[in-house]
């Protein structure tokens, strides 16, 4: 048997290791899936401020209805203003929406929203924000316990041209409840009157129409995130 023969199996096995290896970090390769979640930005380190009239901002899953009610009688604010790279957009907030209003006007105020992003853009149909993948977002999420709001809805709000709305969960929420967290922008000239029914609308963009062009004509993954992430900052106004 010839020097090459005796080690031939011991080769060949290397051979199939070093393939393997290779197909496990090609994401083209057949039966391997790039997975769309991006890496957790950790550098990002956002106090969350403590509301000094109200010790430990004590809003939670459970006494959510009865803190906004309250909120809002002291924070009466209708309008915010929306601020990204690619310019500003202004809000009118809905006064007939009442526990939506205070709770955007709460995170906005706690700066929930400045540590998010426009994460999913629809051509023709929304720009939908109010996430990211740093943990400041998430942390706020779990000091608020992912709290939810029962449904506003009102015949006279609906999904037109700029109205902005709540996202939630379509699975195992009969009654419709609202994230707190989560919005969308309607872009689409035409509205998106299929949804009338299903969120809260609770507001409507007054300005700042080109700078929703400019976030949903962004180029995308498959996910519908910005390869580009916009970032926002909102602020009270009014």
């Amino acid at each position: 048997m010839t020097t090459f023969m005796k080690y031939f199996p011991i080769l060949f096995l290397i051979l199939l290791l070093l393939l393997s290896s290779s197909c496990k970090n090609d994401k083209n390769s057949p039966g391997v899936q790039e997975t769309p979640v991006k890496k957790v930005i950790e550098k990002e380190n956002v106090e969350i401020p403590v509301d000094p009239r109200k010790p430990k901002d004590s809003i939670n899953k459970k006494n959510a209805v009865l803190f906004l009610s309250k909120y809002g009688e002291t924070n009466k604010e209708t309008k915010v203003l929306i601020k990204t790279r690619l310019g500003d957009i202004k809000i009118q907030l809905f006064e007939d929406t009442p526990l939506h209003r205070a709770s955007f006007i709460f995170l906005t105020k706690m700066g929930y929203f400045d540590t998010t992003c426009f994460y999913r853009v629809v051509p023709d149909f929304i720009i939908q924000g109010g996430e990211s993948e740093r943990l400041d977002t998430q942390r706020y999420k779990a000091r608020y316990e992912r709290y939810k709001i029962p449904p506003e809805f009102r015949k006279k709000r609906q999904h037109t041209y700029g109205a902005i709305a709540m996202a939630r969960d379509w699975e195992n929420n009969p009654r419709k409840y609202s994230t707190a967290f989560e919005f969308y922008i309607v872009q689409n000239r035409k509205g998106a009157h299929h949804l009338d029914g299903e969120h809260t609308v609770i507001g409507q963009v007054i300005s700042g129409f080109e700078t929703i062009d400019k976030i949903v004509n962004l180029k995308a993954g498959s996910d519908e995130w910005p390869l580009d992430d916009v970032f926002m900052k909102i602020e009270v106004i009014d």
